[in-house]
Formats: structure tokens, C-alpha cells, sequence
């Protein structure tokens, strides 16, 4: 009954959708605005109906209705609730589910908005919110269907099916396989909701340019009504790359938390989109310029989301993070080739009723050095699509597969990587308009001079790689400049107001969020760089096979192996876990356990790492191995990584200062708003 209601829930969003669709486009061409709210209607009952089939595969998942596929394939009787929960995107169909629950969320929330200044946008919004969930739904309809029932054969054969097969009989397994033993992390719980919700919310700004393009629309308006979904797609975006990222370091036992693998590319590729995009419409709300890049690059973000779902759902990429072979991929490529194609025509045919108000008066600009900035987010954009598809069109041409590694992506961002950050420090002190080389200079010198403390400070304290070097000289740049910003800022509000300085920095920051929390989001990227030189330049590590009561060493640390205990758990579980005590120049910092758990279920092994935290670094022990009867010997990696803390502190800032950065502001949006309307009754 459950499985039946789900399943026609979906269809009838599937009928919704491409009605929504067809009546919003007839009735925006034939000017028929009952038709259009039709529409609308119909787009607003899309959200009930997929939270109906949402909750439908819950309550399988919870109930054990191990007669239902998906639900054999990813949950168990050893689960607990909260993981059964959590495997509703734990297993391709259920993903796609909830992809569309979120989309038809978000589409509804961008309907309910007041329309009366921007009637002429919500058909096409209509459009291709529809156009992409209808897409989606289709998906799990007719190739992922997640309410499939398995059935027996009378020679003892299974095949699943959604109605009952002539020739067969249910199944009832009394128990599933269970989820995958690396998604039952809590990071991996949270992390892809976190990425699907920034996925997702690009689709809305997409809808709007679109919009925008076909109404011709040449204003910053459509921007305007997107900023906060722009911010908080990114928002999220950012926080599903963190979480995934530290769900690599506490579960895939390799000493990091960033592999360039495919999965991880496909992911950070739209969020160098979105970043770039970020950055120029500024440029578009402040000059009238950019226009045409900024219809690109939101064009671009929207078909790399569907592209890194591709890459997810298709399995035509080996990667941790993947799911197995499907014949969605052929429907995914042909979507994403058809919307490309699509969008990319409209915006050449509307090129001309694009052009800017204004023009680049220097190259030492504001608006120049964020052009720069984005053609070398383009540059890093470029260098992660070759890597991802280079294995692919290898295969198509040799038939042999040659993945590309993490030293070549290195090598080739590592210099892009560079320029953004000194961009970051020189932009703040350009201005808009013309600028010139030695208005820019006078601001610049004394910064950059006293930023040369940094790398001479870490030279004399033995510091002598030159890589290092340079990048910490940058990041002291970066956050010197930033700093600066802050003082000049709250210096001239304490002079202006009489008020004091931490109530005048507070007032500044409040009642200029979106500037001001950029510059956090720069101080936090400045922290997380101080973590990434620190892992990549000095992280070292070794192996060793040790007897209880022998000792490794690496650097200042020691490891002294004292035991292991290996055993059977309620939830299915077979554990060995280790004791060891580390110490470090030869003071006792205490016992950690590390582990390898296999699971029966699934016939899966997962590695659970040992570690010692401090701001300064972390000690990162892994079990490898151990002799199976005796259990006097264990073999253990470890490895020492120098300042990887600040990788996940200047995250937790750089959430922070988006939030701040995307929180309403009612007052001064207000007066925008006014100022907006008064110029569109002007122009009219």
C-alpha cells in the first residue's frame, strides 16, 4: 500500500510538473494570465506530492519492508532509526527523491513571493523549475523507481518489479543488506543534504536569468531578487564541500581530506562557478557592467549541477563517493547537452540587448582585478573538467581508462591558486572607475612591506621551503589588508558618529553585511589556507610493524603499541581495535584507539583512525593490520599533519560570515528596493 502510494505520488508530480510547464509558457505567449496562475497552482502542488513520496519510502525504510528493493539494499535490522532515516539519500533512487523534494521546496518558496513589480518573470520561472523536475521525477519513474518490489521466480530466481510478474511469488526477507558502512559517518549523514540544498538552490537564480533573457529584461533586476538565493546555494555548497571534506579524514584512512577524486571535483566545480558569479554581479549592480558573464556564468553553474549529479548517479567515474552502473547516465548527458544548447542560443540571440552601461576605465580598477579574479576561478575551472573527463575520452580512444592524480591538478591550480590570493589582498584597496597604478601603489607598498614579516619570522624559525614561504607571505598579506579594511572602517564611523570603536566596528559590520562578511569569508579562507600549506608542504608519516610494548617514531612523536581486542558487536559489527600510547618528547600525551570495523551485512571493512588533536597539528594513527590468532603483532600508519585544525576553524568562519552576509537586512533593503522602483518608473 505504502509502495503504491509513493510511486503514483510521484507520477502525479511528474503530470504536475510538465502541465506547469506547458500552461506557463502558452499562457505567457499568449498573454492569458489564468493560465499562468494555473501554473502556479500546479507547481504548488508538486511539493505535497513528492513530500508524500518522501515520507512513503521513510516509513519502508523504518518498517522494515525488506519486501521493497531499495529498501533490501540499504537499511538492516542492526541500523538504528536515525541511519534507516538518513538512507532515504543514502541509495541512488532515494537521492533522486529527495533531490526533487528539495527542488519542488524551492520552487514553491520562490512562487509565494510577492510577483506584482515582476509579473512578466514567474511564467518562465515556471518553466524551468518544471522543466528540471520533471526531469528528475522522470528519472525515478521509469529507471530508479525506489518502491520496486521483489519476487521470486518458481525455479527460486529473484527479479524486482514494481507489480507482481506472472510466474512469480512475493519475497519477504527477513532482513537487508544495510547501508554502506562509509555513509553511516555523521558527516556523510549530513554532508550530501548540504550539497543537494546548494545544488538545488542554484537552480532558482538560473530560472530567474532565464527568465530575464526571454522577457528581455536588461537590468540587474533579476539579480537582485536572486542575491540571497545565490548566497545561501553557496552557502550550502561550501558547507557540504567542508563536511565532505572532513568525512575523508575521519573515515577513508588515507591521512587527508581532499584526493581530487572525481566525486569531490564534480561537487567544487559549480561552487567555482557560483564563487565567480558572486564577484561580478557586484560589478553588474555598481557599474552596469558584466552583463553578458554573468548570464554565463549562471548558465554554467545551473549545467554543472546537473553535470556533477551526473557524474554521481551515472557511475561512468570510479570513486568512493559514486554509486554503481545505471542507465540514467545516457538521459543525464542528453538534459544536460539540451539545456546547454538552449540557454547558450537564447543569450547569443539577446547578446546585443546586453551591453554594459559603463566601461573598463583601468586595469588597476575594482571592477578589472574582479574580471581577473574570475578568469582565474575560469582557469582552475578548466584545469578540474580536463582531470574529470581525461579518464573518460582516454577510454573512448585507447580503451583503456588512465585516471588523472592528485599531482597534476597541483601542479596545474597551484599557481592559480597563487593570483587569487593576492588578488584577494589587492582588491580591497583598488576602487571603482580608473584607477591608476600609482594611486593603487600608494595604498600598497607599506602593506606589502610589512607583510614580509611573516616569511622572514618563519624563515629564521627554520621554515625553508620556498613554496611555503611564499604562500604564508601571501596569507600574512591577505589578512594584513583585510585587517586594515576593517580599522579604516571603524575608524572613520568612531570619528563621524562618536562612538566607540568595537560599537562602531559592530555598527559597521551590521549595517553593511554583504561587504563586510566578505571580508570574514576572506579571513576564514586565510585560515584554511594556513591549513592546506601545512598538510601539503609538511605533513610526513611511516609504517611499522610493532610487538606489544615496541615503539614508532615520527618526528617528536612516539607510538608505543600496548594492545588489541577484537570482537563482535550488536550491530553487526566485527571490531578489532587497538591501544596505543603516544607521547611526545618523551612526555605522556595519553592512549588512542584505533580501529577497523567490518561489517557482515555488506561484506565492507571500514577504518577508524586514531587521533591526537591540538591547534598546532594532528597525530594520525591507522590499524592496518594485526595477526588474526595471537594478536601480538599489529602493523600501523601514522602520520603527523602540521596545522590541518585551521583547515576546519577558518570553515567554521567562513560558514559564519555567509550567514551574516546573507541575513535580511530589512531596513536598508528597504531603500533599495525604493530606489530600484523609483528608477524603473523613471526609465518607464
Amino acid at each position: 500500500m505504502l509502495a503504491n502510494l509513493g510511486y503514483f505520488s510521484l507520477v502525479l508530480t511528474f503530470v504536475a510538473a510538465l502541465y506547469g510547464a506547458g500552461a506557463a509558457a502558452y499562457g505567457a505567449v499568449r498573454r492569458r494570465p489564468a493560465l499562468v496562475e494555473s501554473a502556479r497552482h500546479a507547481m504548488l502542488l508538486t511539493w505535497p506530492l513528492v513530500t508524500l513520496a518522501s515520507l512513503s519510502i521513510i516509513a519502508l525504510l523504518v518498517g522494515r519492508h525488506y519486501e521493497v528493493k531499495y529498501v533490501a539494499a540499504v537499511t538492516s535490522n542492526a541500523m538504528p532509526t536515525y541511519l534507516k532515516v538518513t538512507a532515504l539519500w543514502g541509495g541512488q533512487a532515494g537521492s533522486l527523491v529527495f533531490w526533487s523534494w528539495l527542488l519542488s521546496a524551492f520552487a514553491t518558496a520562490a512562487s509565494l513571493r510577492r510577483w506584482e513589480r515582476d509579473r512578466e518573470f514567474l511564467p518562465w520561472v515556471i518553466v524551468v523549475t518544471m522543466i528540471t523536475l520533471a526531469f528528475f521525477i522522470s528519472l525515478v519513474i521509469f529507471f530508479e523507481n525506489p518502491f520496486q518490489r521483489l519476487w521470486q521466480t518458481l525455479d527460486g530466481r529473484q527479479v524486482s518489479a514494481l507489480f507482481q510478474p506472472s510466474g512469480t511469488i512475493p519475497l519477504f526477507p527477513t532482513d537487508g543488506q544495510g547501508l554502506n558502512p562509509l555513509l553511516r559517518h555523521p558527516g556523510m549523514v549530513i554532508h550530501p543534504p548540504m550539497l543537494y540544498l546548494g545544488f538545488v538552490s542554484f537552480v532558482i537564480p538560473y530560472a530567474f536569468a532565464i527568465a530575464a533573457l526571454v522577457t528581455r529584461r536588461t537590468d540587474d533586476r533579476w539579480i537582485r531578487i536572486t542575491r540571497r538565493w545565490t548566497l545561501v546555494a553557496w552557502l550550502f555548497l561550501s558547507l557540504g564541500l567542508i563536511l565532505g571534506g572532513r568525512w575523508a579524514y575521519d573515515v577513508l584512512g588515507w591521512g587527508g581530506y581532499w584526493g581530487w577524486d572525481p566525486v569531490e571535483i564534480a561537487a567544487f566545480m559549480p561552487w567555482l562557478t557560483g564563487t565567480a558569479f558572486l564577484h561580478s554581479v557586484m560589478i553588474q549592480e555598481k557599474r552596469g557592467m558584466l552583463k553578458h558573464w554573468n548570464m554565463l556564468l549562471i548558465i554554467l553553474t545551473y549545467s554543472l549541477v546537473i553535470f556533477g549529479t551526473f557524474l554521481t548517479r551515472s557511475g561512468v567515474l570510479s570513486s568512493v563517493h559514486a554509486f554503481a552502473q545505471s542507465a540514467i547516465g545516457p538521459m543525464f548527458f542528453g538534459f544536460i547537452g539540451l539545456t546547454f544548447v538552449v540557454s547558450v542560443s537564447l543569450l547569443m540571440n539577446r547578446w546585443g540587448e546586453l551591453r554594459g552601461e559603463n566601461h573598463l576605465g583601468s586595469v588597476f580598477a575594482r571592477e578589472s582585478l574582479f574580471l581577473l579574479n574570475n578568469l582565474l576561478f575560469m582557469g582552475i575551472l578548466v584545469v578540474c573538467f580536463w582531470g574529470v573527463l581525461f579518464p573518460l575520452i582516454s577510454e573512448l580512444f585507447t580503451g583503456q581508462k588512465v585516471t588523472v592524480g592528485p599531482p597534476f591538478y597541483e601542479r596545474a591550480t597551484g599557481p592559480l591558486w597563487v593570483g587569487l590570493l593576492f588578488l584577494m589582498g589587492v582588491a580591497p584597496l583598488s576602487a571603482y572607475g580608473a584607477t591608476s597604478w600609482r594611486s593603487l601603489g600608494r595604498g600598497l607598498w607599506k602593506l606589502l612591506l610589512l607583510s614580509l614579516i611573516v616569511p622572514a619570522a618563519l624563515y629564521f624559525s627554520g621554515v625553508t621551503l620556498a613554496g611555503a614561504l611564499i604562500g604564508y607571505w601571501l596569507i600574512g598579506f591577505v589578512a594584513i589588508v583585510t585587517l586594515v579594511e576593517f580599522w579604516r572602517g571603524a575608524l572613520a564611523r568612531h570619528r563621524r558618529h562618536a562612538e566607540s570603536l568595537p560599537l562602531a566596528f559592530w555598527r559597521m559590520a551590521i549595517r553593511n553585511r554583504r561587504r563586510y562578511g566578505g571580508y570574514i569569508i576572506h579571513l576564514g579562507v586565510v585560515l584554511m589556507a594556513i591549513g592546506i600549506i601545512g598538510i601539503e608542504m609538511f605533513q610526513t608519516e611511516t609504517q611499522g610493524t610493532l610487538a606489544r610494548g615496541e615503539s614508532l617514531s615520527l618526528g617528536r612523536y612516539t607510538l608505543t603499541y600496548e594492545s588489541l581486542a577484537q570482537f563482535d558487536t550488536a550491530d553487526g559489527r566485527n571490531v578489532a581495535r587497538a591501544v596505543v600510547q603516544v607521547s611526545r618528547d618523551g612526555r605522556n600525551l595519553g592512549d588512542l584507539y584505533p580501529r577497523r570495523d567490518f561489517y557482515y551485512a555488506s561484506q565492507q571493512p571500514m577504518t577508524i583512525p586514531g587521533v591526537r588533536s591540538s591547534l598546532q597539528d594532528d597525530f594520525y594513527v591507522l590499524l592496518v593490520g594485526w595477526e588474526p590468532i595471537a594478536q601480538e603483532g599489529a602493523t600501523f600508519k601514522i602520520y603527523h599533519n602540521p596545522a590541518v585544525n585551521f583547515v576546519w576553524m577558518g570553515g567554521l568562519i567562513f560558514i559564519a560570515a555567509t550567514l551574516l552576509a546573507a541575513w535580511p537586512t530589512r531596513e536598508f533593503d528597504g531603500l533599495r528596493e525604493a530606489a530600484t522602483a523609483r528608477a524603473v518608473v523613471a526609465r518607464a
